[in-house]
């Protein structure tokens, strides 16, 4: 069981909370074989760097977003990881003390069909009184299914379907999304026997009125996995068409008085009133019914549905079309000369090596990301008898130390005539650089500035990507169906999900 732990990466996304200590406390106590490592994915746009050193703790590496949703912050976890198993835990859960026995125990029993195992979900309640309607919904996180408090995904499976949907921006939907997508490519996901505590967070009284701008991502969730989505993904019908007839109620009441119409007026708002009333009554009876409980329900179940209402048809108007999510893709190429720096005919002299503009800004954009990058070259001087081996790899070492590293180099040293498969626009140095890293083509991207490096791209099963320069031939630039006027428009366009 240790072997899956090895190959297991624990990311948790976090804003920093103070719950956050607690986890990290419960993790490093915990008995049991360590995992490869431990990602925490801090989400602050800004703050203090997170000092997460604890004795007991796998290795921790820190990364950063910048801010972008918990959606972007898991999968810069996963796609800086480099194990098979990715375990994704909140930050404001509390992981029994045999969490990571359990878990190599559940990844050794998964069958080869299965893509994930969802861990079991405990919420502590109050034992000396009747939930609050917040803790009530809280606990309803103990029956959902594949919610990523404690869900342990393949790496392969998480890159298959380009991860977590960032259309998603809050911790709502965007992991049944994730499950409706990785079941749909035929996958199965499992329950284990490991178990964690999520507490109920303190909030303020205007936390349920916050929480409606999740109707807006239902919409969303509709548009992409259609109107059966709701049983697919477990998940409960809410009130919405009793929020939209106490809204619509309201409204009328509005309306008609305006018209001069008292009678239907009174009507309309004593249906509103009604509407309103068995709402609050239906959060009221079954919580403690204390004197700051009920006036918190009285105030926002006035409130809850005309907002639920909103954001339901901003969503609509939001999402009117959309398409499916491809996410970012796993590795992107880049041919060498002419793109990411000068081309200098048959150079074999680090000195006269010179980045085009933007080049270093836009790899490092990828990296930001978590997106491999890769260099592909044909370099038939060698071949020729211009260049020796040593002098092309001494100018490739000199563009890594200008623009940062590479996670693969792939050159050809074949001339024309010589039938390799390796010169562009044949695929051989698409096909190896994906091979090593372990990516499919389909999710690779490859940028060049002639119609070899796309050709190269097409033949492997990548994509191409064309960024001319004045060698770039006009019937090149025509028949390229993905074309960018710079490298940093490319690469922003990669970045964007228009791959």
């Amino acid at each position: 069981m240790t072997a899956e732990l090895g190959q297991c990466t624990v990311v948790v996304p976090t804003i920093g909370r103070p719950s956050l200590d607690v986890l990290l406390e419960a993790l490093a106590v915990a008995t049991g074989p360590r995992p490869a490592e431990l990602v925490l994915a801090d989400d602050r746009p800004t703050g203090a760097p997170l000092v997460p050193d604890r004795p007991g703790l796998p290795p921790v590496r820190v990364v950063r977003t910048g801010g972008g949703g918990p959606a972007r912050a898991r999968n810069l976890g996963w796609r800086t990881a480099r194990t098979e198993w990715i375990a994704f835990l909140d930050d404001d859960v509390v992981p029994d003390p045999d969490w990571y026995e359990r878990l190599a125990a559940d990844l050794a029993a998964l069958p080869a069909d299965a893509a994930g195992s969802q861990g079991r979900v405990r919420v502590p309640l109050p034992a000396d009184r009747r939930p609050t309607d917040w803790e009530r919904g809280t606990a309803g996180l103990a029956t959902s299914s594949w919610i990523t408090a404690d869900l342990t995904y393949r790496r392969a499976a998480l890159a298959a379907v380009g991860g977590f949907d960032e259309r998603f921006p809050r911790a709502f939907r965007e992991d049944s999304d994730l499950a409706l997508r990785v079941m749909g490519t035929g996958a199965r996901l499992t329950r284990g026997q490991r178990s964690i505590a999520h507490p109920v967070r303190p909030v303020d009284r205007w936390v349920s009125v916050r929480v409606q701008a999740g109707n807006a991502d239902d919409v969303l969730m509709r548009r992409l996995h259609g109107p059966t989505w709701r049983e697919r993904a477990d998940a409960a019908v809410g009130r919405r068409p009793r929020h939209l007839a106490v809204t619509a109620a309201a409204v009328a009441a509005v309306g008609l008085a305006a018209a001069r119409r008292p009678r239907a007026a009174a009507l309309a708002a004593l249906a509103w009133t009604a509407g309103t009333a068995e709402f609050a009554w239906a959060r009221i009876a079954p919580g403690p019914r204390t004197g700051d409980e009920v006036a918190t329900m009285a105030l926002t179940s006035a409130a809850i549905p005309p907002l639920a209402t909103w954001h339901f048809l901003r969503g609509a108007v939001a999402h009117r079309q959309v398409p499916a999510w491809r996410g970012l893709p796993d590795l992107v190429l880049f041919d060498r000369d002419g793109t990411l720096v000068h081309d200098v005919p048959y150079n074999g002299d680090p000195d006269l090596v010179r980045p085009v503009d933007g080049a270093r800004a836009a790899l490092a954009a990828l990296r930001a990301r978590g997106v491999r990058i890769g260099l592909i070259t044909n370099q038939s001087g060698i071949g020729r008898g211009l260049l020796t081996r040593a002098q092309v790899d001494a100018v490739n070492a000199r563009v890594a130390e200008l623009l940062g590293p590479f996670d693969t180099v792939q050159l050809c040293p074949h001339a024309p005539g010589d039938g390799c498969d390796c010169r562009k626009p044949a695929p051989g140095m698409v096909k190896a650089a994906c091979a090593g890293l372990g990516v499919d083509p389909a999710r690779c991207v490859a940028i060049g500035d002639i119609a070899a490096d796309l050709g190269a791209a097409q033949a492997a099963g990548a994509v191409g990507i064309l960024v001319p320069t004045l060698v770039t031939r006009p019937e090149e630039v025509t028949a390229a169906r993905h074309r960018a006027a710079t490298l940093r428009e490319a690469v922003d366009g990669v970045l964007a999900g228009e791959w």
